[in-house]
């Protein structure tokens, strides 16, 4: 069972500047799991959406050496499923907390890429994502390029949990996820609102007193997270580097 830190704890967090010269870029460490996060704009939203409305969405990659064996790069259409459902998640959780009319007619894409997989990849990724995507509509707001409301209408954090032997774990890493009887990714905003549950019983199904559980633990890790979020966006309001 854990022995670095309580069942009910976060492994430790630390956000530093990236090192991209023209965006906003973070570095995201959560436990041993890093994940390197950048935002780009650019002034052409895709045409499926309506006129004069932009557009917020995401890729993920695992990139080589980021996990005990060679993960082959995505390249051109060939993309896994995996890689396909988390970067759709990440765009879904960022614009489901954005006023896409009030972003006007851009674009804004983040890319999350994994230097080290420790478990918990695409709840980092979200994690992280929402901060470069605050610091770029915060450079867009003090250049004053933003006319109308507020884009963001609050932050977003997402954390894993599960149940192993019948203890109930926040935040697993690896060698947690890899045992789980039931392992559950939590998306929620910072004030408390749901954007998405993913839970899975590996074998026996568990009940909703476990459900609940899960869901009152993962929310006292999403305040964390969005504390640390809020903290590091006030010290970083705007793109920063090394």
């Amino acid at each position: 069972m854990r022995t670095d830190r309580d069942a009910n704890s976060l492994r430790p967090i630390k956000i530093e500047p990236g090192y991209a010269a023209h965006t906003a870029s973070v570095i995201f460490h959560m436990g041993n799991t890093i994940v390197n996060c950048t935002a780009s704009l650019s002034n052409q939203p895709p045409s499926f959406v309506d006129e004069g409305t932009g557009w917020i969405t995401a890729e993920y990659a695992m990139l080589p050496g980021s996990t005990s064996h060679r993960v082959s790069r995505d390249r051109g259409r060939k993309i896994s499923g995996r890689t396909m459902e988390i970067q759709r998640l990440i765009g879904r959780s960022l614009r489901g907390i954005a006023d896409l009319s009030a972003l006007g007619p851009r674009s804004i894409q983040i890319d999350c890429d994994i230097l080290n997989a420790d478990g918990g990849t695409r709840c980092a990724s979200i994690t992280a994502a929402y901060i470069v995507l605050a610091q770029t509509l915060n450079k867009l707001e003090a250049e004053g390029e933003l006319t109308t409301s507020k884009v963001l209408r609050s932050e977003v954090a997402a954390v894993s949990l599960g149940l192993i032997d019948g203890q109930l774990l926040l935040d697993l890493q690896y060698t947690e996820d890899y045992l789980a009887d039931v392992d559950l990714n939590l998306i929620m905003t910072g004030d408390g609102s749901i954007i998405e549950v993913q839970g899975t019983a590996e074998g026996k199904p568990f009940s909703r007193d476990n459900l609940n559980a899960m869901m009152d633990l993962g929310t006292q890790g999403i305040e964390e997270l969005v504390r640390r979020q809020r903290e590091y966006l006030e010290a970083h309001p705007t793109p920063s580097r090394r």
